[in-house]
């Protein structure tokens, strides 16, 4: 008997969802492999109290599993040709709005007419015969051997084609990564909705290591996509949507709407007469050990929704009403006033990929570099209207602000050092050089041997008289990627990763920080945390995973010789050593003492890695160029007040024209 499918909803009905999946068919070989007759399945839905459940007798439609992996390619007219075909959606059925206003908590202002009038899901199967290149915004890619990859017009009437140079065959490696990515995706009422973490067959007590991260499954969607595989990415797009509407509960204490879980799992709960239902079981911290708050989880959420559109041509899933009050849930939460003085995001430890106690507290580079990225992603996709129009002046005054704090503030180099060594404390004025007093005691000793002349970094963290100046790798690759710094900087930090290759890389591609926390330091920061030893885990450890983010920043700096090799590195030693989750070791020389083996996004990492090597013009739809209309915006009014001259110029004096 096939499962029915729960899903759960707000207890206060806060938040009203408009689902509707379009799943694309199912294929097979070189060509689309339609169903004969066009059918429409829909799942009615009968609410008891606070949860949504689908009728075991009403339902009458479970997706087939999809191949993954297999490239979506269909036969067209031309001659010795094949044609890639990504179909972007031309439907807008909204006759509903969405408002908010920034940090109003009055949270029932966010609506959809006709009130709790849900739609059912609808499943749509399409048509063998049906003329699936009819869209007028089609892109479609001519494979034509012995080519160069260009881009013509009004061909095939008027639309836009994109000759591309053919594929190579996929080497072992490859093929058996492909392999264990498909088998780690989870199915949820016959549809993929995501991977597990890992999938270690010899691993008898999986922890949560056997659910969907939205952390750990962005650089499986990104294989996805970069593939054509889009219906997983939107399938998990929309289930994690639903998710954050649960009503949330961690000791009696119910966190902001708005939050999106950290992982979820899929369960089978039984039912009476022999009947079973599969339930997405979603934790949001309240499970996880130490019980960190996932802030990262909305702003990841926020950027693949973004790289979907941008990889697919699906921009109408980004419009849809639900989608739409997502992004504005997890905005307010992020805009929300509070007696921070900063633009920066102040967070727990614990709350990002490090996810254990390490000392990254307060404002760390990780949480500032995703918060700038997905304000980024916002501005792009929200719908503007007047329901909309004070949080995308709230987005833009914050992406102005935090822009010019982390690159005034967090940018260290050799000079930078010098002058932070010189700094006078204790300054009471509104024109303090040290506004942070900094004690230039606080400035290691490692550093000042370590920093090169042709290279700098943003430091890890910035707080009243303290700068952990410990070098983050996912931080600052994702300030690259986003162009959170000046484009000088962006080639400084990867200036040092090249001096610095054997302490940043070493054997296997890339330290998550560096240095590790020893002796006393790590008895303090950490705890004595077992597992954050000297140079394992996040202490020092090195995480193939961060390979694909490392490609996407050289390939944004025209730096593709370093990423090449990296991943020829990571190439020698992933298959053999069963691709782990990290290495250990100041080089990264043996693979981690707790490290789950066939871990799934260092199997993403390296394939998105390769994919995005040998297609730098789809890379570019996944990073940002300098913003320079930012750097015009001044909302500190202080040009009017008469207290002090604004500072602002000082951040456009440092681009690099």
């Amino acid at each position: 008997m096939r499962p029915s499918c729960r899903f759960f909803l707000s207890k206060k009905n806060r938040v009203f969802f408009n689902l509707h999946h379009s799943l694309t068919s199912n294929l097979s070989g070189n060509q689309f492999n339609f169903e004969k007759n066009k059918q429409f399945f829909t799942y009615p839905f009968r609410i008891l109290g606070s949860r949504t459940i689908f009728k075991e007798a009403q339902k009458s439609f479970c997706a087939p599993y999809i191949s993954f992996g297999q490239s979506r390619l269909i036969t067209g007219d031309f001659r010795g040709a094949s044609i890639v075909a990504s179909v972007a959606s031309q439907v807008r059925k909204f006759s509903t709005s969405v408002e908010t206003r920034v940090n109003d908590n009055n949270f029932e202002r966010i609506y959809v007419q006709n009130g709790i009038g849900i739609k059912p899901l609808v499943v749509e199967r399409i048509d063998k015969d049906e003329n699936v290149l009819g869209d007028e915004e089609s892109r479609i890619g001519v494979l034509v051997d012995d080519c160069e990859s260009v881009n013509r017009e009004n061909l095939d009437g008027g639309q836009e084609v994109e000759i591309v140079s053919p594929k190579r065959e996929e080497s072992e490696i490859e093929k058996e990564a492909w392999k264990l990515l498909n088998d780690a995706v989870v199915m949820y009422c016959g549809s993929p909705v995501g991977t597990v973490a890992a999938n270690d067959p010899g691993d008898k007590m999986p922890l949560n290591y056997d659910q969907v991260f939205i952390r750990d499954f962005v650089p499986s969607a990104l294989a996805f996509l970069l593939r054509g595989e889009g219906e997983i990415v939107k399938n998990f797009l929309l289930h994690t949507l639903q998710l954050q509407s649960w009503e949330k509960t961690v000791d009696c204490y119910s966190p902001g709407q708005g939050l999106m879980p950290a992982s979820f799992k899929v369960r089978t709960v039984p039912l009476d007469d022999s009947k079973f239902e599969e339930v997405l079981d979603p934790d949001f911290g309240e499970s996880a050990i130490g019980r960190v708050a996932p802030v990262d989880s909305g702003l990841w959420w926020i950027i693949l929704l973004r790289a979907y559109g941008k990889l697919t041509g699906d921009y109408a899933l980004q419009e849809r009403v639900d989608v739409q009050t997502g992004i504005k849930l997890i905005l307010n939460l992020c805009l929300t006033d509070g007696f921070d003085m900063f633009p920066s995001l102040l967070v727990t430890d614990g709350s990002c990929m490090i996810d254990r106690r390490m000392g990254i507290h307060g404002h760390p580079l990780e949480i500032q570099a995703l918060f700038y990225s997905a304000l980024r992603c916002s501005r792009e996709m929200i719908v503007v209207n007047d329901g909309s129009k004070n949080l995308v002046r709230a987005i833009n005054n914050r992406l102005s602000a935090l822009s010019f704090h982390i690159r005034e503030y967090y940018w260290v180099d050799m000079n930078k050092i010098n002058v932070i060594y010189r700094y006078k404390t204790e300054e009471y004025s509104t024109e303090a050089t040290n506004k942070f007093n900094i004690y230039p005691e606080q400035i290691p000793s490692w550093l000042m041997d370590w920093i090169p002349e042709e290279g700098g970094y943003l430091i890890g963290n910035l707080q009243p008289a303290h700068m952990d100046f410990r070098f983050f790798t996912l931080g600052n690759l994702w300030s690259v990627i986003s162009s959170l710094g000046t484009p000088k900087h962006n080639e400084a930090i990867l200036n040092l990763i090249e001096a610095k290759w054997d302490d940043l890389v070493g054997n296997m591609p890339l330290k998550i920080c560096y240095p590790a926390l020893e002796h006393e330091d790590w008895r303090i920061i950490t705890g004595s945390d077992p597992k954050n030893t000297p140079w394992s885990y996040h202490n020092g450890g090195s995480w193939p995973t961060l390979l694909w983010q490392f490609t996407l920043a050289c390939i944004k700096m025209n730096r593709v010789e370093l990423a090449q090799k990296a991943i020829a590195l990571a190439e020698k030693r992933l298959q053999v050593d069963h691709w782990p989750e990290y290495y250990d070791t100041r080089t990264g020389k043996f693979i981690g003492k707790q490290s789950r083996l066939y871990q799934t996004w260092t199997v993403a990492g390296f394939l998105t890695s390769k994919i995005l090597l040998e297609n730098p013009q789809r890379a570019s739809l996944l990073f940002w160029d300098e913003d320079y209309e930012l750097l015009e915006i001044c909302v500190c009014g202080l040009n009017t007040s008469g207290r002090k001259r604004c500072s602002r110029g000082a951040a456009k004096s440092q681009i690099l024209v």
